[in-house]
């Protein structure tokens, strides 16, 4: 009998012991800093020549990992390793393949310390933020595990005379996995983890800024004994390898999480038939958001306030659930905006090792990027804190910049900037504050500070989000608890761990004898 799911629980970051174990974990993971990791192809071990070099984002000239390019021939050998483990992987009994994820989810809970260090290092997470990713990538596959017990239970039918019906969820067959950088431990097991518990296999095709903890969970899928070819390792280019297996007759779905552009991309290229493609190909695409957190006249200020800084700048504002848009109405606006400034000025930059509340950005390119929409802004609102980049601080750090009145249609409140960077806009009231809300091409989630129940009623009807929060920060959805995905531009609403995402990897059949 399965246990009911319970999200894993955070570290007390207070607890002097939790931080002797962590800093201790984090000198070891430092002590393995610029190891070679193979392609994983059928359970074999792959050197390339070409590499991708992984470095520290806190302190850019520091080697977290090398890692072996995949070629376009590699890219097909990984999908006819794929192809060939579907025959017997997809015959495995639903409950025996739940087993392995609740196995893996067992060994990360035991090596909790040591994951978020490689995230500390990789991703430039601080912490608590390491530990969240986590946290949540345990949760990813204690959870997709009971629902594959689930599924694969009788499913509910109605009954006629004289008939025994019977319907199953079958799996789709090889999938392309492609997880985003921002989260490269959670989503990427997350997205894996779901796929292949459904009887599919999979390529997995990681970040290219964040390969080296990719690698580190396929060791533990090999440490669980999870068959060869169910999860083939394959880091390589976007343009190249990931084009290729998109387009692949092999490829039956694509699961991709990213930026809008390269999720469009691959919509269209699998949309396209192929010579040898038996089949539609699905898409499942979660593909970020510009996010807001709307405060009323009637809202309590201080929560509110505290709300949009930690929305806006944890993780550096490198989340696709990130507040990047804090729209006030014009009765409170002063009010909140000196606090929302006043609470920002007093985080601290530096090294994620090091424990600070910001961290850097991810590399040199979303740096420069960033700038050049802090240059924007300085023409589009009021500079209230921060605008400049601190590349002498040996990393890609970027201080959390604040601008005012700026208008809906501005392109700092418009295009998703993923960086530490919010842009408030003054509404006349509730009404135009939900318009406003409304006025992007996104839809991932937003939330609502109000006292007033008429305001959080419409809301609810009329904000138009995947994720939406009353009174609460719009990021830190919870496994379970929050099913995450988005509206419009934001994706194709996946609802990441949610009853209904492993259906979106499964094929429904119905048996009918009569009786």
């Amino acid at each position: 009998m399965v246990s009911d799911f319970v999200n894993e629980p955070f570290l007390n970051l207070t607890d002097e012991q939790v931080v002797t174990h962590f800093k201790k974990a984090l000198e070891q993971v430092g002590s393995q800093l610029g190891g070679n990791y193979p392609l994983i192809i059928n359970g074999e071990e792959i050197y390339t020549e070409e590499k991708i070099t992984s470095l520290n984002p806190s302190l850019s000239d520091q080697v977290v990992g090398y890692v072996a390019k995949a070629s376009l021939e590699q890219a097909e050998l990984a999908l006819s390793s794929a192809e060939k483990a579907f025959g017997t992987w997809s015959k495995v009994k639903p409950q025996e393949r739940a087993e392995y994820l609740f196995k893996a989810a067992a060994i990360m809970r035991e090596r909790k310390y040591e994951l978020s260090s490689w995230l500390i290092y990789e991703a430039g997470k601080n912490w608590a933020e390491a530990d969240a990713d986590t946290a949540e990538a345990i949760d990813f596959l204690e959870f997709y595990a009971r629902e594959m017990h689930r599924l694969a239970s009788p499913q509910p039918l109605v009954k006629i005379p004289g008939e025994q019906n019977e319907l199953v969820y079958l799996p789709l067959g090889v999938g392309v996995v492609i997880p985003p950088w921002n989260f490269p431990l959670a989503i990427m097991a997350g997205m894996t983890a779901a796929a292949i518990v459904a009887g599919n296999t999979v390529v997995l095709k990681p970040a290219s800024n964040t390969p080296v903890i990719a690698a580190i969970f396929m060791n533990i899928l090999k440490e669980v004994g999870l068959p060869e070819g169910v999860v083939n390792y394959l880091p390589g280019s976007g343009g190249t390898i990931g084009d290729f297996l998109v387009s692949s007759p092999k490829t039956r779905f694509i699961n991709f999480t990213g930026s809008k552009e390269v999720g469009l991309r691959i919509n269209e290229l699998a949309a396209k038939m192929v010579a040898g493609q038996r089949h539609i190909k699905r898409v499942t695409a979660e593909m970020g958001g510009k996010d807001c957190i709307v405060v009323d006249n009637t809202a309590d200020i201080e929560a509110a306030a505290t709300a949009i800084v930690a929305s806006s700048f944890g993780f550096q504002g490198q989340k696709c659930s990130a507040c990047s848009r804090a729209i006030i109405v014009k009765d409170v606006y002063d009010q909140v905006v000196q606090l929302v400034v006043q609470k920002a000025a007093q985080l601290t930059i530096g090294t994620a090792v090091e424990n600070y509340p910001v961290g850097p950005v991810t590399d040199k390119s979303s740096l420069n990027r960033i700038k050049s929409y802090i240059e924007t802004g300085k023409n589009e609102g009021d500079l209230l804190l921060g605008g400049n980049t601190l590349e002498s601080m040996g990393g890609y750090y970027i201080e959390p910049t604040i601008f005012g009145n700026v208008s809906p249609n501005a392109v700092i409140a418009q295009e998703e900037i993923f960086g530490p960077v919010l842009a408030v806009i003054k509404a006349d009231d509730f009404n135009q504050a939900l318009e406003i809300a409304n006025n992007t091409e996104y839809g991932l989630t937003g939330a609502l500070f109000s006292q007033d129940r008429s305001h959080l009623e419409r809301a609810r009807s009329e904000f138009h989000v995947g994720n939406l929060y009353f009174n609460r920060k719009c990021t830190g959805a919870l496994v379970g608890v929050h099913p995450f995905g988005g509206f419009n531009m934001s994706g194709t609403d996946s609802k990441a761990g949610g009853r209904d995402y492993l259906l979106l990897f499964t094929q429904a059949k119905v048996v009918s004898e009569k009786l």
